[in-house]
């Protein structure tokens, strides 16, 4: 067929797609008539002179409409998600496809290659050239060895500095649109970075397959690596195979970056048959407060008795879950074994006598090199999950052990946490055990760094939860305001066992509502939880998985105003940053009927001591409209049920 160029839509028009196939394949995209990225150049490198993408020929082309309802194992936003998109399927000579889609609210393509020959992938091309005045919500790596927790730096891309380099998801903003680029259907392949090449240019960058990692004698050698030897290709390969979606979710309105189901949608199905055991929920967590209990008569720490206080204020509360973090075993790498203050088998039998499930916390390293005798055990304690720890690596070999490790949870029906870990990407669609992730500058830097401030805080939903679910792990609550309202002085410090956290008691309680993780924390201690226990009832009211989602108000950085519905019943969370907000919203998502609305909302003095809030009760409809009051650094949580 003769070279052309080709177009794609989104179903309502809005999104245009033009592949240009010359000597190489380029593309570009529009929103609304406006370019948001001028150019892309696609390719990938097989070896021995076979590059997908350069000189093509396109032998045929197809085109399909589809519009159905997809249906997720575990519902972080949506229990049914609206699969609409227009696809073009491109076939070319050298035995390859690529394929486009266009949804409504982004584009995605993926290569496939036919070739049963082939064996290793060099690299993966990916250029994309942005339009003048584009800045990034730049999540900047210093190293492909990282966990992954960034800030959002704001920089323009044209004054970047050469071969500065990001992980995913990473967010562009042009003059008349954003753009967030993630991946998707990522299963053994390495994770995709992107480094800033020429003056308006990013490209694609990816870690070597790592062919030897020694121990980092200098640095905690239990979890910490050295890649000593790389390869010169990025992946091995064993014949034909499809590879990640590469993943462009578009708009105009910010908005649309929290509903978007665009990684869900492109990920592969679940290979799990039977998933009833897969239960989200709740989880009292130890790490975070350094098993910090008191006013008890016995000595806090890595203990029976402390283990049994965690477990039975989880009891009392409804709480499903508690993790024994870090410490429990009897060494980080002698993990089949319990430390000698612990009974861990008998811990969980008194657990589940107060029906409370363990979640047992373990070394990436240690439990990959043997995970079938590992698993078994821990199941035949009666363990219910596991919290995987410093995995810290993106290249092919740690990629696929995160479906590998999932598997074999999955057999012995294990929930699986993976801390030290890359974004969300695909994984946990096929084996929804995976049933969150880290990946996140989170609560727990609250223990050495003043950096996790409510900015940052509303960053996060529009840039990071857009690729799936985020450990961030909330609930302090010794909450703090940015400035001392008497000195102006700061009112912060970071204290390693007793943590505090910026911005308002209703600030950390609406990351419940607004924060997806089908696991999801109450990092405080148990002490301090009793002493707040209006808090603590209201916050284990709230689901960990959704029915619906609706954004109402949102800016990225500045704030999000969000509803969700479980059931019949509704939850509202509310954020802001630094700046003090008012809201006017209105409440005609409801059905009709009368509902009870329970609200926790920013105390009138919360400017003046963050821990001051209100829970206030109201009659409410679907022509009630709600004036939220946020304070700096504030919040609003509501629960609102149907009568």
């Amino acid at each position: 067929m003769a070279q052309k160029n080709l177009k794609l839509s989104s179903p309502d028009k809005q999104l245009e797609v033009v592949i240009d196939l010359a000597d190489n394949i380029s593309w570009n995209v529009t929103l609304k008539g406006s370019n948001i990225i001028d150019n892309a150049v696609i390719s990938m490198d097989m070896g021995e002179g076979r590059i997908l993408g350069n000189a093509p020929k396109l032998r045929n082309q197809s085109m399909v409409s589809k519009n159905e309802v997809f249906i997720p194992v575990v519902a972080n936003k949506d229990a049914k998600i609206n699969n609409e998109y227009n696809q073009l399927t491109l076939d070319f000579k050298n035995n390859y496809q690529l394929i486009f889609r266009a949804y409504n609210d982004g584009i995605a393509y993926r290569f496939i290659d036919g070739n049963r020959k082939t064996r290793l992938v060099l690299n993966e091309e990916m250029t994309l050239f942005f339009p003048d005045g584009t800045s990034s919500f730049f999540p900047e790596e210093e190293s492909f060895y990282s966990h992954n927790e960034r800030d959002y730096l704001v920089k323009n891309v044209a004054d970047m500095q050469k071969g500065a380099f990001c992980s995913l998801p990473v967010m562009f903003n042009t003059k008349t649109a954003k753009v967030l680029f993630t991946e998707a259907s990522l299963i053994n392949y390495p994770g995709m970075f992107l480094a800033k090449t020429m003056d308006h240019a990013m490209t694609s960058t990816f870690p070597k397959y790592v062919l030897k990692a020694i121990p980092n004698e200098a640095f905690s050698p239990d979890r910490n690596q050295i890649i000593e030897e790389e390869a010169d290709y990025i992946a091995k390969i064993n014949g034909k195979r499809a590879y990640p979606w590469r993943v462009f979710i578009i708009s105009d309105d910010d908005r649309t970056f929290v509903e978007s189901n665009l990684v869900a949608l492109l990920s592969d199905k679940s290979k799990i048959t039977d998933t009833s055991w897969i239960k989200p929920g709740q989880v009292a967590w130890d790490w975070y407060n350094a098993n910090n209990v008191y006013g008890v008569d016995f000595e806090a720490g890595i203990n029976m008795d402390t283990y049994k206080y965690f477990i039975d204020f989880a009891s009392k509360n409804g709480i499903e879950y508690v993790i024994l973090d870090e410490g429990w075993t009897k060494s980080t790498t002698e993990i089949m074994d319990d430390n000698e203050n612990m009974d861990v088998p008998e811990l969980i039998k008194y657990a589940k006598s107060k029906n409370v499930g363990i979640i047992l916390w373990v070394l990436w390293k240690p439990l990959y090199e043997n995970p079938e005798e590992i698993l078994k055990l821990y199941s035949s304690w009666g363990a219910v999950g596991i919290k995987v720890d410093f995995m810290q690596r993106s290249d092919q070999y740690v990629v696929e052990s995160y479906e590998k490790i999932a598997e074999i949870a999955a057999k012995y029906k294990m929930l699986v946490d993976y801390h030290g870990a890359f974004k969300p990407a695909g994984v946990e669609r096929m084996w929804p055990n995976i049933i969150n992730y880290e990946g996140v500058r989170g609560n727990e830097n609250n223990k050495w760094t003043n950096a996790i401030t409510p900015e940052h805080n509303v960053t996060l939903p529009f840039i990071r939860m857009a690729a799936g679910p985020l450990d961030f792990t909330p609930g302090a609550m010794i909450n703090m305001n940015q400035l001392d309202y008497e000195t102006g002085g700061p009112n912060y410090a970071p204290l390693f066992t007793r943590p505090m956290s910026y911005g308002t008691r209703a600030h950390q309680v609406a990351m419940y509502t607004i924060f997806e993780a089908p696991l999801q924390m109450l990092c405080e201690s148990p002490t301090i939880y009793y002493k707040e226990q209006e808090t603590v009832d209201f916050i284990t009211q709230i689901p960990t998985v959704w029915d619906e989602t609706v954004v109402l108000e949102g800016a990225v950085s500045d704030y999000i105003v969000l509803a969700r519905r479980k059931g019949d019943n509704w939850y509202l969370g509310a954020m802001t940053d630094w700046t003090a907000r008012d809201f006017e919203i209105d409440l005609s998502f409801l059905e009709k009927g009368n509902y009870t609305l329970q609200g926790y909302q920013d105390g009138v003095n919360a400017s003046r001591n963050a821990q001051d809030y209100k829970i206030i009760k109201q009659d409410v409809d679907q022509n009630t409209k709600l004036k939220l009051k946020l304070s700096s650094g504030g919040g609003y949580s509501a629960i609102i049920t149907k009568n």
